[in-house]
């Protein structure tokens, strides 16, 4: 019998500014503005022991929380790779900091929930 491949997931928020320099003229997209985001991180696999669980939920909640707080109300654009800050930017931005310690990881999704606006990205 195959094992059971689970996916567990944590969230977190961030409030952050940013402008798109490159976007259409006749968009506000250019002026600075600022959002709330969400962010969540699924990690993928089989449970490992000794515990039986996939990740520590703990040790992914925190350091979920802890790339959060890098741009928690800051301007995105300063931060390097987010110079366009693109929901698709933010969801490479978080991928690249969590697959290190989660190899696991399996989607990242930022989300701005006050416009109903999301961006997945499924980590290979």
């Amino acid at each position: 019998m195959t094992q059971p491949v689970f996916e567990i997931t944590k969230a977190a928020t961030f409030d952050a500014a940013h402008y798109f320099a490159d976007g259409p003229e006749h968009r506000p997209y250019a002026n600075l503005h600022g959002h709330s985001f969400k962010v969540e991180a699924t990690v993928r696999g089989v449970q490992q022991e000794p515990v039986g669980w996939v990740a520590d939920l703990a040790d992914l909640d925190a350091e979920l929380k802890a790339v959060a707080a890098q741009l928690d109300h800051g301007l995105l654009n300063e931060k390097p790779g987010l110079e366009r800050p693109t929901l698709e930017h933010l969801c490479l931005y978080f991928a690249e900091r969590l697959k290190v310690r989660f190899p696991g990881l399996s989607r990242i999704v930022v989300s701005r929930p006050t416009i109903s606006e999301s961006c997945a990205l499924n980590v290979a």
